[in-house]
């Protein structure tokens, strides 16, 4: 047996190969709190949901080129094909529709989360062949904080606040006296990162701030948010009504003169015009703790002493990523703010704001000195692009109008979408729709290693490897370690890497030297590994050639500081470092939004009813409120496959947890399965019974791969939520998802209960 060094999206490890085959994993010697995801690498390389070959879907085949019957898919057998008619077919595919349709009409369709590597990330190798190829049209935002990736430069100049650096824990640690957790910060979602995390350096913190004696306090619907060892205060809230908490949180500060006027009037722009609307001048509803309680379910004396605490020492907010990921999305991170700078603390040790604290890995990590290398892209030849969150509407209304931040743009005709990188059927909201819009295009073609819900609906499917069957490059932004992504063993099957499938499908297409730049895998992590230390500039000293990088593992890059401060700079000199806004200060009234006119997104953080929440007239008929939460047993809908993740299942399926008032009044128990429906669609799940979730509440986590019933396909046998929840954008603004929440209707199943057929592959027909 030997080992190999490698990184994944859940941590760096070492790989024990024997044989030829992934035996079992080690986690990263420096790593001083390692994700047991890890432990569900060997099992999921060799699923039996694994993909042998390209396979091409049988209605496709019959009915020809570009005429292929939609409606088939997710349902028909494949046919296996030798890789040689699988990239002939494809080319082909390219070809006719960019002649017959334009680019535009092909769709780029990616997430980018395929692999922790930096060469063989799927989207940027999608991206670069199809601008290669001429172009295409292309998803804007992401599902992961999209809301804020658009809205916040209105207010803020720059997202930063959401993706960091924030301000640091050690600063937390060693200057907060509060932290106020609105949606909480579960320490398994800092075991994850995009880019890799070899070093889990949050867990850790977490206990620094309970030896340091700051207060925590997690304002959720769900208990087991706030991070445990520092016994959290639990407060809890209806989904989707932190807007009207903040709100009246403000209100009280105002109201009693425990806002901090000065630096309100010197960072600040627009308070007096936001303020007749917070004391009710302007509509005759103040916005007080009395206001808010009903609506939120806090009792109001609770309200005010929570903002008189505020006041009085020094307070750090943080509103997780999913917050935003609801209808009206931007109103409680516009709210958060408002409230911040009421406080008077941005820009203060310790004290301030910021989006996403256990939302991902690293954030709340200082600023590195260097960045880990990045895979260069081609630009894009045409300008179509359609907001992530969007994509049902986009194929199912080809030339509709819609509104994104401030620009009409109607929707193009998609004739062919090629998805690498992601699976859309965990992603996307409202899975029976995306079902709907699937069946449009005329031709799909998906790279999988495995036999996804994506891959099952797609008409030409490619097996690509996981990242231990190639070598690569593995880092992050927010992470202080490179890591030598060592090729562990050979492809599974037929798979291939994508950046090998695309080179092919280049040669076919006559562009292949724009696309490879004449180099090979090995020559691309060398040219990468050569940027990287180019970008360290000052510290490039200390980096090694690429061949003793290769062979010793992994760097440690160092951080700029022990201690980051979001905002110093500004509140030290807000003349000499104005924020990227047109006030140059922070625009808690925006000019530039209120001329959008938009009637979704007024100009000023405001409360404005969702269309799902328990004081809504849908709660008659659906009286619980469905949480969308991260899994702890996988990332997203990765590794579902794995041993991991069936160690959290309930009765095969997805748990959902209610509490113990609502399961009794509808006879559940402990392990039963249930239905959760509502009018978009039902799910099976397995029942947990815990107080840690509200009264009224009911968590379902998001991923579970989609198991359609054959008796009823708008049903999921398997638990996938996004079945419940609605594709809506969460306004005309940023179209941001609004998939966190739902109203939903729970009963205890009493039909026959299905074998879960997820993980296996689907009917295969003669070639």
């Amino acid at each position: 047996m030997h080992l190999v060094r490698h990184h994944s999206h859940w941590g760096a490890f070492l790989a024990e190969v024997d044989g030829g085959k992934i035996v079992g994993v080690r986690p990263f010697e420096r790593d001083p709190d390692p994700s047991n995801l890890i432990d569900a690498i060997p099992q999921s390389v060799y699923a039996q949901a694994r993909i042998a070959q390209p396979m091409v879907r049988e209605g496709w085949l019959k009915h020809g080129q570009g005429h292929g019957e939609g409606r088939g898919r997710g349902r028909e057998p494949f046919v296996p094909v030798s890789w040689d008619r699988a990239l002939d077919l494809v080319a082909g595919e390219i070809d006719r529709v960019r002649r017959e349709h334009g680019n535009q009409a092909i769709m780029g369709g990616s997430q980018g989360w395929s692999s922790a590597g930096i060469f063989h990330e799927a989207r940027v190798q999608l991206h670069r062949f199809m601008a290669a190829a001429g172009g295409y049209t292309d998803q804007v935002m992401n599902y992961s904080f999209g809301a804020a990736l658009a809205f916040l430069p209105h207010i803020l100049g720059s997202p930063q606040a959401a993706v960091g650096p924030l301000t640091s824990w050690s600063s937390i640690a060693r200057h907060g006296k509060l932290l106020v957790l609105f949606g909480g910060a579960n320490p398994k979602n800092t075991q994850v990162s995009k880019g890799g995390c070899a070093s889990h350096s949050t867990g850790p913190w977490i206990d620094e701030l309970a030896r340091a004696g700051v207060e925590v306090i997690n304002i959720s619907p769900i208990r087991e948010d706030g991070p445990e060892p520092v016994r959290p205060q639990w407060i809890p809230i209806r989904p989707n009504t932190d807007t009207a908490l903040l709100l009246a949180l403000t209100h009280t500060l105002v109201s009693e003169g425990l806002h901090d006027r000065a630096f309100l009037e010197t960072y600040c722009e627009g308070f007096e015009r936001v303020r007749p609307y917070l004391m009710g001048e302007s509509d005759g509803t103040p916005k007080t703790a009395d206001w808010a309680a009903p609506i939120t379910g806090i009792p109001a004396d609770t309200i005010r002493a929570l903002a008189r605490r505020m006041a009085k020492t020094r307070t750090m907010l943080t509103a997780s990523w999913s917050l935003q990921r609801a209808h009206h999305g931007e109103q409680p991170y516009w709210a958060m703010v408002l409230l911040a700078s009421a406080l008077g603390q941005i820009g203060l040790p310790g004290g301030g704001f910021g989006f996403g604290y256990g939302s991902g890995a690293g954030i709340g990590d200082p600023p590195l000195a260097f960045a880990a290398p990045a895979m260069e892209g081609i630009k894009n030849p045409i300008n179509s692009t359609i907001p992530t969150a969007r994509i049902s509407d986009c194929l199912l209304n080809p030339g509709a109008p819609y509104d994104f931040n401030g620009k009409r743009s109607q929707y193009p005709d998609i004739r062919l979408v090629y998805w690498a990188g992601g699976n859309p059927f965990h992603h996307h909201q409202d899975t029976n729709k995306l079902r709907r819009a699937f069946a449009r295009p005329e031709t799909i073609v998906v790279h999988e290693p495995w036999w996804t819900a994506t891959a099952r609906h797609a008409d030409i499917v490619l097996p690509a490897t996981t990242s231990l069957e190639r070598n690569d490059i593995g880092g992050a932004r927010r992470d202080n370690f490179i890591i030598a992504m060592h090729r562990a063993i050979a492809p599974v099957g037929e798979a291939r890497n994508d950046f090998a499938i695309f080179s092919a499908l280049a040669e076919r297409l006559g562009f292949a030297e724009t696309y490879t730049k004449g180099r090979d895998e090995n020559a691309w992590l060398r040219h990468l590994y050569e940027q990287c230390r180019h970008s360290a500039g000052a510290n490039a000293a200390a980096l090694p050639d690429f061949d003793t990088f290769w062979e010793q593992g992994y760097l440690e890059v160092p951080a700029v500081t022990d201690e980051y401060v979001l905002f110093a700079d500004f509140r030290a000199d807000p003349g000499k470092h104005k924020l990227k806004t047109p006030s140059g200060r922070i625009d808690l009234y925006s000019e530039k939004i209120a001329g959008f006119g938009y009637d979704d997104c007024p100009p000023h953080a405001t409360w404005i009813e969702p269309w799902e929440w328990l004081g809504g007239p849908d709660a008659k008929s659906y009286p619980l409120h469905l949480v969308s939460s991260q899994p702890r047993y996988r990332l997203h809908s990765q590794m579902d496959c794995g041993p991991v993740s069936a160690g959290g299942k309930v009765a095969d399926r997805e748990a959902i947890t209610l509490n113990p008032a609502d399961a009794r009044a509808r006879g559940i128990s402990d392990g039963d399965v249930v239905r959760v429906h509502n009018a978009r669609g039902s799910c099976l799940a397995g029942a947990i019974i815990s107080d840690t979730v509200s009264a009224g509440v009911v968590k379902l986590s998001c991923g579970a791969w989609f198991d359609p019933s054959d008796d009823d396909p708008s049903m999921c046998q398997h638990g996938n939520a996004n079945v419940l929840t609605r594709d809506q954008g969460t306004s005309k603004l940023a179209q941001g998802p609004s998939s966190a929440t739902a109203l939903v209707e729970v009963e205890r199943w009493t039909g026959a209960v299905e074998p879960v057929r997820a993980f296996k592959p689907p009917r295969v027909a003669a070639g």
